[in-house]
């Protein structure tokens, strides 16, 4: 049924839109990535906390295509999943470790960090989605989250991991092949697709997996793709850090064509572009899915991946730019949008799974 209802939507496409829109299926198609793929952003983080068991497997039993994950490594070497390169935010390291609550994620042993309560923050954050389950739930190591993408008898999401902070954890791409390549995570092409802001790193786990699809992450900003206005978010004195971002454009065409080029040199088979929100929030960004960049992404033969949307407006805005697949915290609102409905709710199945 996905597959009649996606033939049937294209051929409503005027004919340069259908062309494009068969041009990107058949890049993904070649990674053997879905399309448009549903990709749950740190899990199904809009219901349960981020990075979190109960966000996995809610995305998994929604049905998510991919898991997506932060990858940080512990001072003792063991690789985790925490999105902030602090704690302050998503745990109680203040109150558990206060003389160190603004170190790296990389300053913790994995004990340590299994020590924190990274769910009772989400309660106090989201009271009308506050569960009595989140509370205590702990931080994961990367084989925790394999172990629950391989936990379902039907739903086998794959792993869309990105290299965060990179610099505070050198070798950690070699260490990721290392634990995907021991777990069989690397013999299934587009199981795991690999993503990183940081070209050094991309261009690293393309050294090291040359076989597994990248991601070049896009941003505007200093340092990434340079802005038209010259100025960054603390320099412009402003305060409302959507308005601002929703204003930013690359400086031309070519600063945005530069880091296209950037992502396919370090091996990329797309990127990950930001996108603005329609009611803003701090998950809205500059607008990087224009259809003209999405063209020319495509023409490039790099598949387009947007970061991070969560309403109806939102989605219908961004597919039909182009994207080929969506960052979503809210992974049974995408599925439902693309016709493809969970069997139960967000709410019955994260009380099907004991929150």
């Amino acid at each position: 049924m996905q597959g009649f209802c996606k033939r049937w939507a294209l051929l409503l496409l005027p004919l340069a839109t259908l062309a494009e829109a068969v041009q990107s299926s058949e890049l993904a198609a070649r990674q053997s990535i879905p399309s448009p793929a549903v990709i749950a952003h740190r899990g199904a983080s809009f219901d349960a906390p981020e990075s979190t068991a109960a966000a996995y497997l809610l995305a998994r039993d929604l049905g998510a295509d991919y898991l997506e994950l932060d990858l940080q490594r512990s001072k003792d070497g063991v690789l985790v999943a925490v999105h902030d390169d602090t704690l302050q935010r998503t745990s109680d390291v203040a109150q558990r470790f206060p003389e160190r609550k603004d170190s790296p994620v990389s300053a913790f042993t994995v004990a340590e960090l299994k020590s924190l309560d990274a769910g009772s923050w989400f309660n106090q954050a989201h009271p009308e989605r506050a569960r009595e389950g989140f509370k205590g739930l702990q931080i994961l190591t990367l084989d925790e989250i394999m172990d629950i993408a391989e936990g379902h008898p039907d739903k086998r999401p794959g792993l869309y991991i990105e290299t965060k902070e990179p610099t505070f954890s050198p070798g950690i791409e070699a260490d990721l092949k290392a634990r995907l390549r021991a777990r069989g995570w690397l013999d299934k092409p587009g199981r795991v697709v690999l993503q990183s802001f940081d070209r050094n790193s991309l261009t690293l786990l393309h050294q090291h997996m040359p076989q597994v699809p990248k991601v070049l992450l896009l941003w505007i900003g200093k340092g990434y793709i340079e802005p038209a206005s010259g100025q960054s978010f603390a320099e412009s004195g402003e305060r409302d850090k959507a308005a601002f971002y929703a204003r930013q454009q690359p400086k031309d065409n070519a600063e945005f064509e530069r880091w296209l080029d950037y992502a396919k040199d370090a091996g990329a088979i797309g990127t990950g572009p930001s996108a603005t929100r329609t009611a803003g929030g701090s998950q809205s960004y500059a607008d990087l899915v224009q259809p003209w960049m999405n063209k020319l992404s495509h023409d490039k033969g790099l598949l387009v991946h947007v970061y991070t949307v969560d309403e109806t407006v939102d989605f219908a805005k961004v597919m039909a730019a182009g994207v080929d697949g969506i960052f979503t915290n809210r992974s049974a609102q995408l599925l439902r949008y693309l016709s493809r409905p969970p069997a139960l709710n967000e709410a019955q199945i994260l009380t099907a799974s004991g929150y």
